[in-house]
């Protein structure tokens, strides 16, 4: 079984190197593979410093292309799992590693790490909070499947969702709710396990202040629409 741990990374050199230290220490027997999305500081030179592999892109992609490339690494490299884990710090290893037990357990497409399943004292924006609540209900009303954490970039896939997202076109900026919908309507298994996570230590979220979640918000209700008009041509073809 091989399987690949996914770590987009930009401007992360203050976070990285305890992210890293943390998944050797907790998380035997994965590759680790950084994509240093152009950053502008020494986050590749203390991804190397680790000594683990690093590619870094020519510009400054955006998480989502930094993400896809990491998954088009592992589809090229014949990976079995994929778990896709951040550089700054939110993510825990020794639940990733709960998410890989419980995905080989399941036999399922895809675990999302869930905030949300039970309770906890995790702080999130407002904005987040909003955008958790409704893009919730719209899986719900459109897929009948019950999704708590819909804005989890922590997420544990298997071989057929490695080589479905490595080959998709037009890989959502954003891709969570969007993709979670488009993946149900192809008929992926995903399930979700409650996991912990912590508040960035050091540096900015994409999401920080308001400019970024009210785009991120538009961008996500286009997205959104567009997969949901697909769907039904698709079944007027039928």
């Amino acid at each position: 079984m091989k399987v690949l741990l996914v770590i987009p990374a930009y401007n992360e050199e203050l976070n990285i190197d305890k992210v890293l230290k943390e998944i050797k220490k907790d998380l035997n027997g994965v590759d680790i593979l950084v994509i240093n999305d152009c950053s502008l500081d020494k986050t590749q030179s203390v991804v190397l410093a680790n000594n683990v592999k690093c590619i870094t892109l020519p510009f400054n992609m955006g998480y989502s292309k930094a993400v896809q490339t990491g998954i088009k690494y592992a589809n090229d490299y014949n990976y079995d799992y994929v778990i896709q884990f951040d550089a700054d710090g939110q993510h825990i290893a020794s639940e990733a590693k709960k998410m890989l037990d419980y995905i080989l357990k399941e036999k399922c497409d895809i675990v999302i790490g869930s905030r949300y399943l039970e309770e906890n004292n995790y702080k999130q924006s407002f904005f987040r909070k909003l955008g958790t609540i409704i893009f919730s209900k719209l899986i719900k009303s459109f897929c009948k499947t019950t999704i708590t954490d819909p804005l989890s970039g922590f997420q544990c896939l298997n071989k057929r969702a490695i080589q479905r997202f490595s080959k998709l076109e037009g890989y959502p900026n954003y891709p969570d709710a969007n993709l979670i919908i488009e993946l149900l309507y192809e008929k992926f298994d995903i399930k979700e396990i409650s996991v912990k996570m912590r508040l960035r230590e050091f540096g900015e979220s994409m999401h920080g202040g308001i400019i970024k979640p009210i785009k991120y918000m538009l961008e996500m209700f286009y997205t959104i629409f567009i997969i949901l008009l697909r769907h039904i041509f698709r079944r007027r073809e039928k």
